[in-house]
Order: structure tokens, then sequence, then C-alpha cells
């Protein structure tokens, strides 16, 4: 057992840094446990905020403001749930003793697609895209004449999500891929965009990976997921992968794991091409995809990151039957009046719906999810689509 984690009494005090839907789940299985918590983001009313027992508003790249939080509130646990965090404060808190999960390395290391990549491809040997980074729209030019090609993928340096995310088959795209990546970078810091090779696959998955403080490591069966403009539309699991596969995709995650310290839960994304393992994402915490947990299994992928924090045991999880979820997306700007159809959805044999209860709604975005099982992947990802496909969300 790490000493500088606490001994895993309870109740304790987490702090969670961000506040969506992902954090919403952590608190819920916070609150199982006895757990004060408090909830932070940029805007009240977040999803998280409903259900924590404190929040506060503030922006997390703030790192003065982030301080006198973490002051006030004295957490047993800082909980990273989003991208845009001021994380060298969080390593000067974890220096003064505060953990932050997994660790405040981790979390600087995959919260930037620079740093991660070229811990993963240079130091490891890993294979991932092609990469390049540029920091003008001349320098992405260059990079993809000369180093990376076309087409490529223009990602923003400081998000895992699909923001700032687009695909450029042509130099006559790459002014406007700058803008799109560029307008997702942080405050204060120099503008700077990632390019990489793209990759042609026959599927993706997400890999999660529990580590207990003991270093014990549990593999969960792989997670398919389909994605739209880089974002997370539906997941389901098991996905169907080859053993000689998932066994690269446990030996590289391993690797990586190695390299980055601290409990919790990881959720690495690979592309599969028929002929490599490719490495593509990481994130220290739970995973969107991994929302289809709440209905594949006990415990889910929230329960299973605090466990795992806290020192708690984890000695199984029981399966279920294959398991999908889908995303309820936002289709225009305003305030959420209602969401119709709701009782249609839960029609749809074994659907479970998850309203996120976001305050506001933009074209495309996540404000909620549909659940089901099946007797098959094919099955529950069709009960799940159909069920989201019954809700509409009524915006002002």
């Amino acid at each position: 057992m790490d000493a500088n984690l606490p001994s895993p009494n309870l109740p304790s005090t987490i702090l969670l840094l961000g506040a969506g839907e992902l954090g919403r789940e952590l608190a819920i299985a916070a609150h199982n446990l006895g757990i004060r918590v408090v909830a932070v983001d940029r805007y009240d009313r977040a999803p998280a905020m409903q259900v924590a027992h404190e929040s506060e508003v503030l922006s997390l790249l703030d790192g003065a403001a982030l301080r006198r939080v973490v002051e006030r509130v004295r957490p047993d646990y800082i909980i990273p749930e989003m991208e845009a965090i001021r994380t060298e404060t969080l390593a000067e808190l974890e220096a003064e003793g505060i953990p932050v999960a997994p660790s405040a390395e981790a979390t600087t290391l995959t919260l930037n697609r620079e740093a991660i990549r070229r811990a993963v491809a240079l130091e490891l040997g890993i294979r991932t895209p092609v990469f390049a980074v540029a920091d003008s729209p001349e320098e992405l030019r260059r990079v993809c004449d000369e180093t990376v090609g076309y087409p490529c993928v223009v990602k923003s340096l400081w998000t895992s999500s699909g923001r700032g995310q687009s695909v450029v088959t042509g130099p006559a795209r790459l002014d406007q891929a700058w803008v799109f990546a560029a307008e997702e970078g942080r405050p204060g810091v120099p503008q700077r965009v990632l390019v990489e090779e793209f990759i042609e696959f026959r599927a993706e998955i997400t890999l999660l990976v529990v580590r207990e403080r003991d270093g014990r490591i549990t593999f969960l069966p792989p997670i398919g997921h389909r994605q739209e403009m880089g974002a997370y539309r539906e997941s389901w699991m098991p996905a169907a992968v080859e053993a000689g596969e998932l066994d690269e995709a446990e030996r590289v995650s391993r690797r990586i794991l190695e390299r980055l310290p601290g409990p919790g839960v990881f959720g690495f994304e690979f592309y599969l091409t028929g002929t490599e393992v490719v490495f593509s994402e990481l994130s220290a915490r739970p995973h969107d995809t991994g929302l289809v947990t709440l209905c594949s299994q006990d415990p889910n992928q929230f329960e299973l990151h605090l466990r795992a924090l806290l020192g708690l045991p984890i000695p199984g999880i029981r399966y279920r039957t294959p398991a999908a979820s889908a995303v309820i997306l936002a289709r225009g700007d305003g305030e959420v009046l209602r969401y119709e159809g709701v009782d249609r959805a839960f029609q749809v044999e074994t659907a479970q719906i998850r309203l996120f209860g976001k305050p506001t709604g933009y074209p495309l975005r996540r404000m909620g999810v549909a659940l089901a099982n099946g007797e098959t992947v094919e099955a529950a990802r069709a009960r799940s689509l159909e069920a989201a496909g019954r809700i509409e969300v009524r915006l002002d």
C-alpha cells in the first residue's frame, strides 16, 4: 500500500474537479459509501453539482482559485474529471500531501496529448499514429506536407474528447482545422495543435483497466465504440476482438501503466487495423464509453475507481448479459425545457435512461444516455439506439 495515501477509513471528503456526467456518477457512487462530495466546474448546475453536498463555480485553469477551494474544503482526495485543469497546481497540492487520483503525474501526462504520445511513442517505443505538433498555421501546413501526410487528423493538445478535432483530406482545409483546434487551447498558453496520421481501422476499442493500491491490475472486457466528429456516440460490451489483439492491447496497457503512478481506473483507446493494435488515447479516470458499465457489470467503472483509490477490496466483478449505451443529443441552442418521449423509451425492453440534467443545450451536446442489455451485443445495441432515438430534448 502506498504510504502517502490515507488509510481506507470512511467517510472521507472528495473534491471533484469537473462536474459533468462522469463526475455525477462518481458522486452517486461516493454517496453510497457515505462520502462527502464537493463538485467544482466552470458553470452552475452542472450534473455532478446536482447530487453533490457542496459545489463551487470557478475556472479550474485558475490555480489560485483552485487552491482557495482546496484550503476551504480540506479534501482527503482530489479527483479530476475534466481536461481544463491547472495541472501545475495539482502537482503542488499533491506534494503538500493531498492525494490526486490516480496521481498528479498521471493526470498531467494524460491531459496533454503531446506529452502522453511522447511518453508512449518515444520513451516506450509503442506504436501510435505518426504525430507532430504545430505552433502556427504555417507550421501546420509544413508538418502535414512533410511529416504526417494526408489525410490526417488535427486535434487540440488539451483534451481527450472530440472537441477541436477534424479530419483533413488536403491543404485546402488546414486553415479551418487550425482555428477549430486552437479554439480549444488554454488561455495564456501559446496556441499549438497536434497533427496525427489518419489510421484506417477495422474497429476502435476502449480497454478499461483497474489498478489497486497494491499494484494488482484487472482488465475489464473490451468495449467497442462508435464515434462521430471525434466524440462517442455509442458503446457496447464485450467487443468482438481477436485473442491476439486483446493480448497485445493488454500488454501495451501494462507497459504504459508502469510509466504512470497511482491507483484507479484508466481508459485506454486502441485502433484495431487487422494487422496492428495502435495506441490512440488514454484517460486516467473513468471513460465516457465506459458508461456502458452501468448496465454491464457490478461494480461499475465509477465504483471501481473509488474502491481502487480508497484502498477498498475488489474481490471480483460480476458481469451481466451483453450491454450497450447510446447517447441522447441536443439538436439546438437554449435552456432545457423538458425531455419528450421518455415514456416511450422505457417501453424498449431492458432500457435504462440516464438524463444528466445539464441546464442548457447546444447542437450535439451530450444530454443523456440510454442503456440496454440483450442476449447478444447486436440486440443490446439495437435496444439502446431505439431508446435513445425516442427521446427529444426540448429547448427554449
